[in-house]
């Protein structure tokens, strides 16, 4: 690396003054510390000595210390990592930055730009939350990126440090607050989610007293629960004061942790911002929850989609969903489950009819006429019961209801069909039989 600290700046042209000096900010800080007798030859000398050891170093650690566009574009590291250091620092100050070249080494201001880039790098890019992954080409290499920050300005990286520390905060915020609800960092890596949607649901989690990150089923209690709330508010206002008790109901109590710490508290209320920006449709009764925060069958656009967080637990979604289909099946049967009462829910299933686990003779005759009478249409189709109990009855009993109806059919079905003459008459006989039928 050549170095000439006396020589002077090229002088401007006649025609215009250049208030832009393009010289690397080492080499400037070089010049005035010997200009102004703030550097010797002695430390001038202990430069010349430490700079080509310090290029050999980054050419090998980048590349090849022995080809000489390696050396060459590492003399340019060298140059501008020891310039970023001294320039920041030093905020630009030639005279304090002359001064650190005399305080320290010459590889110790290159190591310490060189550990500013990589504090940089260590930040994240964004806002989403994934398993760390080793970010050197192989093991010991340089991180991912380091070589092109290398040769970046100062200004770049104030730039891009400005951009990362805001994500870096509001991440770190996010971790505090799932930690407060029992999930760790590691947890929040699996899931792949990001810091605004745990702050979210962070917040209505903590609104609705919950000490959990909320999994599907608990986060749909959760808008439940927020929906209730809003709309006994309604209830205690009178239409005079409708207007203020709705916005009462807007802030609901999606407050920020007294004992959030002050470096989260401005990250966390812009996110609180969007959350009250959020109610409006959280509180409107008429989606559900599913429709608004994640895509079904029956909705292909959720407003809210991806903008919540909760950890999924596939166990705890089966179980949930097992308990809603046994409920509801319950409901059906009227928790009669006798082979008598099934059959009967069943054969009004096939009908085409309203499904009842009991029938009057009147409805009996009704539905008898009903599948046997004559039409393109079958009055009776054994595949639609099929299909009830397949998306109806609970898992667990689905085998045993299939071939209770399997044996019904195979006994049953050409009587039901018949169009002999006494056809009507034999078919009511198995109904009273088979079925329950009442006088």
């Amino acid at each position: 690396m050549t170095m000439n600290p006396s020589a002077p700046a090229a002088p401007a042209s006649p025609a215009s003054v250049s208030l832009y000096d393009a010289r690397p900010f080492f080499e400037k800080a070089l010049q005035f510390g010997v200009q102004n007798g703030i550097l010797d030859p002695q430390k001038l000398e202990a430069i010349r000595l430490d700079a080509p050891k310090g290029m050999v170093q980054i050419a090998r650690y980048f590349g090849n210390e022995f080809l000489r566009p390696d050396i060459e574009k590492a003399r340019d590291r060298i140059v501008n990592l020891v310039s970023l250091s001294l320039e920041s620092t030093s905020g630009g100050d030639l005279r304090q930055a002359a001064e650190l070249l005399r305080d320290h080494s010459f590889m110790s201001r290159s190591k310490a730009g060189s550990d500013m880039l990589r504090a940089l790098l260590a930040l994240p890019e964004s806002t989403g939350f994934h398993a760390s992954l080793d970010s050197g080409a192989e093991a010991g290499g340089p991180p991912k990126g380091l070589a092109e920050w290398s040769l970046k300005s100062l200004a770049d990286y104030q730039t891009e440090l400005a951009r990362r520390q805001p994500i870096q905060q509001e991440k770190d915020a996010a971790v505090w607050l799932a930690e407060q609800l029992g999930l760790d960092i590691e947890a929040l890596e699996e899931a792949h989610t990001h810091a605004e949607a745990v702050i979210r649901s962070a917040l209505l989690a903590l609104a609705t007293r919950r000490t959990e990150m909320p999994d599907w089923v608990e986060f749909e209690k959760l808008v439940a629960d927020l929906r209730k709330k809003y709309h006994a508010a309604r209830a205690r206002s009178d239409a005079k004061t409708q207007k203020a008790a709705s916005a009462r109901a807007q802030t609901l109590s999606v407050t920020i942790p007294q004992d959030l710490p002050d470096e989260f508290r401005d990250v966390v209320q812009a996110v609180r911002q969007s959350v009250l920006g959020d109610l409006p449709q959280i509180l409107d009764s008429a989606l559900t929850a599913r429709a608004l925060f994640a895509n079904d069958s029956e909705h292909h656009h959720a407003p809210l989609l991806g903008r919540y967080f909760w950890v999924e637990d596939i166990a705890s979604e089966m179980h949930y969903h097992e308990q809603s289909v046994s409920l509801a099946w319950d409901k059906v049967t009227g928790g009669n489950c006798d082979d008598g009462s099934l059959l009967t829910l069943l054969v009004c299933v096939a009908a085409g009819a309203v499904p009842k686990t009991v029938l009057t003779e009147k409805a009996a005759a009704a539905l008898v006429r009903k599948m046997q009478k004559p039409g393109t249409a079958p009055g009776f189709s054994p595949d639609l019961a099929t299909q009830y109990i397949a998306c109806h009855a609970p898992a667990q009993h689905q085998d045993a209801y299939l071939q209770l109806w399997d044996d019904f059919v195979e006994e049953a079905g050409a009587t039901l069909q018949s169009d002999s003459t006494y056809a009507r008459k034999d078919a009511l006989a198995l109904l009273r039989r088979e079925c329950h039928v009442i006088a």
